[in-house]
């Protein structure tokens, strides 16, 4: 007897944590300056907790979780091929779940509530304080997918203007204002260009903040619909008859706008901001190297990891039309190997072989990667016939100057196109902050958000054109 009471009790201990458990939970991550926000879906089915994530701000929803647990107020959520785990204790006072959110070697305070989270502006110095222009929130919709696009278009108040910039962000899920780190590199350069004369439409990626549709399952191509379907919005408008229409594209941006030039004729000129101007496995296989030496990663581990990624991303890339389960065997072979050239210390960090080629496998393997690794700058430079800024820091360690810049400059040559200029700015990394190793970790601690002398020589140029 005394053991079936027991059992009821357990059952209905369960069912009681079960239901305060039970619902979508909030909170803010702040990594490194950026706040980022995640929810946890939680719900009972027959006496067992199931749980998804959403990473609203990255545009992914629904990512299943290996195991949640609550027992005596306290949660443990398990993301194993993420290397996640969220542990915290239910107050049920607060109605809330404080703990720590663990990704890796990494270990974050993270409070979870039912209440709706707004995250917290910060501001940086560079970050304008007044509009003396005109804003106009505005919304399409790409006829490609179906889906609207949200932005915000800026204007001189006097309507003096004959140019108008689309901006296209980089990797990664983005909003208008490119935000990253705490920083808002969209919003201080479009802030200088229309006070300078230039009007700006800067959009939120599809999926993310305002904008319709899925960003995980799309490339970049399916990203240049999203800005073709940009163009076509602003020629619709009255107040843009008559006027000059470019793009101007950061890091991947400076992929999207020159394969988008060279589809359309209407496009009157280009801005490439760390655009990449060399064959992506050589871009990638320099970014990976320079990047972890900067980090101090010893150079044992940074060539073993340097040669597992070249195989795989060459792999990849010879191989454009496989599905992704005829390639897994191929790259399992690749990461099984390369596993063992790593020194015993760093394999301890790394997990078991399954979990190394698990956690690659889940970036390499994705439609966007895939796209990005067969990509050729030069197929497309060679189209462009329109005028064409490309400018680059010397510290950018993800998409190097002297080795893109040459790559933009040697396609456009070779096309005929006498009216492009490129710029290296000494001193500046991948945002283009003035930065002392162009390291991305201290991203976040430079106060500066967007070089003033680069920002300036963009808009003088666009004045000459």
């Amino acid at each position: 007897m005394k053991n079936i009471l027991t059992t009821i009790m357990l059952f209905l201990a369960c069912q009681i944590n079960a239901q305060e458990i039970n619902g979508k939970w909030n909170g803010i991550l702040d990594v490194q300056g950026m706040q980022l926000t995640i929810a946890f879906n939680i719900e009972e089915e027959d006496g067992t907790l199931l749980t998804s994530m959403d990473s609203p701000d990255q545009g992914v929803s629904g990512i299943p979780t290996d195991e949640t647990i609550f027992v005596d107020g306290n949660l443990t959520i398990t993301i194993a091929a993420m290397q996640i785990k969220y542990e915290g204790k239910f107050d049920e006072e607060k109605n809330s779940i404080e703990g720590t959110f663990n990704q890796g070697p990494m270990s974050i305070p993270l409070t979870l509530s039912k209440e709706k989270v707004v995250k917290e502006v910060k501001s940086k110095p560079q970050d304008p304080k007044d509009f003396p222009y005109n804003q106009e929130e505005v919304r399409f919709i790409n006829k490609n997918g179906g889906h609207k696009i949200a932005g915000t278009l800026t204007t001189p108040t006097d309507g003096s203007f004959n140019k108008v910039l689309v901006l296209i962000t980089g990797s990664g899920p983005q909003n208008r204002d490119e935000e990253l780190l705490g920083h808002r590199p969209f919003l201080v350069l479009s802030d200088h260009l229309t006070r300078n004369g230039t009007a700006v439409l800067r959009c939120d990626d599809r999926g993310v903040a305002e904008s319709e549709g899925d960003f995980q399952t799309a490339t970049s191509e399916d990203f240049v619909t999203d800005i073709s379907a940009a163009v076509d919005y602003l020629q619709s408008r009255a107040d843009m008859k008559g006027k000059k229409i470019g793009l101007l594209g950061h890091s991947e941006g400076g992929m999207i706008a020159p394969m988008l030039a060279a589809k359309r004729k209407d496009i009157d000129l280009i801005v490439l901001l760390a655009g990449p101007g060399i064959n992506i496995v050589e871009l990638m296989m320099l970014q990976t190297s320079l990047m972890a030496k900067a980090e101090g990663a010893p150079d044992d581990i940074v060539d073993a990891n340097s040669k597992i990624l070249n195989a795989a991303f060459e792999y990849l890339k010879e191989n454009p039309t496989k599905e992704n389960e005829a390639l897994t065997s191929g790259l399992r072979k690749i990461f099984d190997e390369g596993y063992d050239k790593f020194p015993e210390s760093a394999r301890a960090e790394m997990g078991t072989k399954e979990e190394f080629f698990d956690e690659h496998s889940k970036m390499i393997l994705t439609d966007w990667f895939r796209f990005f690794i067969g990509f050729e700058p030069a197929e497309h430079l060679s189209k462009v016939s329109c005028p064409v800024l490309a400018v680059n820091g010397e510290l950018d360690l993800q998409v190097t100057s002297k080795e893109n810049l040459k790559g933009i400059e040697d396609a456009l040559t070779n096309a005929g196109n006498e009216n492009f200029t490129v710029k290296e700015f000494p001193g500046l990394n991948h945002l283009f902050q003035t930065a002392t190793t162009g390291a991305s970790s201290e991203y976040s601690a430079i106060e500066e958000t967007f070089n003033v002398e680069v920002m300036e020589f963009v808009s003088d140029w666009l004045k000459q054109q």
